[in-house]
């Protein structure tokens, strides 16, 4: 069983998440520059297996689509092209950013610390799995 990786996408850095090889767990991995999100993936995946990718879904309240969707789609088509064999797969990021600083507060981080943008990246990417993964579990409760 490969782990399950989370990607919080943005025009300037990438958050990165993965689970455990239980897919129990989900761990921030890294903010990478987005240029070289795709590089970074390869290399990593060359040294941990991985099942799925889940990629963050930026929407507006209304559940439409947002206007970073457009920066998105490129780089969903990149990295479907250069990492064919797993299967990508989009989930819903509102408020993931809020809720990313809300936790970096309510866990005592000091206030220089919780402007570093790649700690909120990354704590995104997290959230993104985490609520993917309860999603799927109670998927498949029902």
């Amino acid at each position: 069983m490969g782990r399950i990786l989370s990607i919080d996408f943005g025009r300037k850095r990438t958050g990165i998440a993965v689970t455990d090889v239980l897919q129990i767990v989900a761990n921030g991995l890294a903010t990478v520059p987005t240029a070289q999100v795709v590089d970074f993936l390869k290399k990593y995946m060359a040294q941990e297996p991985v099942d799925l990718i889940v990629v963050g879904q930026p929407k507006q309240l209304n559940g439409q689509p947002s206007e970073s969707t457009r920066y998105l789609n490129p780089f969903l088509a990149r990295l479907k092209r250069e990492i064919p064999g797993v299967p990508v797969e989009m989930y819903d990021e509102r408020f993931t950013s809020s809720i990313a600083h809300r936790s970096m507060i309510d866990g005592g981080m000091k206030k220089m610390d919780r402007r570093d943008k790649d700690i909120v990246d990354t704590i995104a990417a997290t959230i993104i799995l985490n609520d993917y993964l309860q999603s799927r579990q109670y998927r498949t409760q029902l």
